[in-house]
């Protein structure tokens, strides 16, 4: 079984640069306080530390 996190979205997209919104749309996140269950890789890892501000990991499992 694959280790993955859940992530949540806290921040808003909106006056945020368009990289930022477009590493939102990648990790499946589009509203508010939404959550996705996503593969812990090194990608998904890089991509939520450029957007810290925006989303938290809410678990990790495996």
């Amino acid at each position: 079984m694959a280790k993955t996190i859940v992530v949540k979205q806290i921040g808003s997209p909106i006056r945020r640069p368009e990289i930022q919104r477009k590493t939102l749309i990648g990790l499946g996140l589009n509203k508010m306080h939404k959550t996705r269950e996503l593969e812990d890789t090194p990608a998904i890892r890089g991509m939520v530390a450029k957007i810290p501000h925006l989303v938290e990991i809410v678990e990790e499992r495996g």
